[in-house]
């Protein structure tokens, strides 16, 4: 039985007993430690910031078991959010929530080797200081996220009250998210579900994996609606909301997404970089009001070439 390591988002150290023997430390230790990535863990060795059983090991060190743990990470380094003047294409909005239809390419929030430039920022120059801050100061207003390379629609929350309750509508799955995609091969069934856990993946911290191991349940439903030469035109809605859950579901169902570098193909596709994926409809009930509120966003330029290339191949 694996160790399972805590979030250490509130947390300076953590003391840990190693059950299981082989594993390199720095890999046991990114695998189980959300907020770190191998090479993050691998600094902190380097620095000494890792010790087994009362010592500095190399990173290369391999667990036994009973080995003591202990790790100290270093002080966060704060980077200032900025509001920046970005155009957004803001679908809904009223004082308690706003809904932007973002474009491919756009990081939802800052990260590593992104420092700006992201929805967040344009938010902040858009929505001034009407933000909620149930996300931290990194994400405010940000309910869920969506990848990079993935366009369409996001909800943000204007205060901590639209918050908290499109969240409860997110873990109670009454949000509906709908999204549209081109998978690689031709897919036989018409329909289909994909209830598979989700984890992070064993050996490469930037991918999830269908797992049984330190994982969620995820189920996504898809339909095809159109099938050309090779690929096929799918609409997934997500059940549940797992990071890469569509982009880890159908790949693991034998059908990657087209231009999904991380779970399909590493060269791109149809003069296309980044998975063709589309967040086309979202559905919620309004926190104040109570009414529902259905919002959609139609295929992007960048969809539409896609589906135009593979139009001579309709098969």
């Amino acid at each position: 039985m694996r160790t399972s390591f805590p979030n250490l988002s509130d947390m300076d150290e953590l003391r840990i007993i190693a059950e299981e023997s082989g594993e390199r430390i720095d890999a046991l230790l990114a695998q189980n430690v959300e907020t770190l990535s191998r090479s993050a863990v691998q600094r902190l060795i380097d620095g000494g910031s890792v010790l087994v059983n009362g010592a500095p090991v190399r990173k290369n060190y391999k667990c036994s078991p009973g080995d003591e743990i202990f790790l100290v990470l270093p002080e966060s380094e704060e980077t200032e959010l900025v509001p920046q003047d970005i155009p957004l294409d803001v679908v809904y909005e009223d004082g308690d929530v706003i809904v932007v239809n973002k474009p491919r390419g756009m990081v939802v929030h800052p990260a590593p080797g992104h420092p700006d430039g992201t929805l967040v920022n344009a938010l902040l120059h858009y929505c001034g200081s009407s933000l909620s801050g149930v996300g931290g100061e990194k994400r405010p207003g940000i309910v869920h996220r969506i990848d990079k390379d993935t366009s369409g629609l996001i909800i943000a929350a204007k205060n901590d009250f639209a918050h908290l309750a499109l969240s409860a509508q997110l873990a109670d799955r009454s949000l509906s998210r709908v999204y549209e995609a081109v998978v690689r091969g031709g897919m036989r069934q018409d329909s289909g579900t994909v209830d598979a856990s989700i984890g992070r993946h064993p050996t490469d911290r930037k991918r999830m994996a269908v797992t049984e191991k330190n994982s969620r349940n995820a189920v996504t439903h898809w339909e095809v609606v159109a099938r050309y030469r090779g690929y096929t035109h799918v609409r997934c809605r997500l059940e549940t909301g797992r990071t890469h859950q569509i982009r880890v579901h159908m790949a693991h169902i034998g059908h990657p997404l087209l231009g999904d570098g991380l779970y399909g193909a590493p060269c791109p596709e149809k003069g296309l970089e980044g998975q063709c994926l589309h967040a086309a409809q979202l559905k919620f009930v309004h926190p104040r009001s109570g009414e529902c509120v259905h919002l959609s966003a139609p295929l992007p330029e960048y969809f539409l070439n896609v589906l135009s290339r593979l139009g001579a191949e309709t098969i």
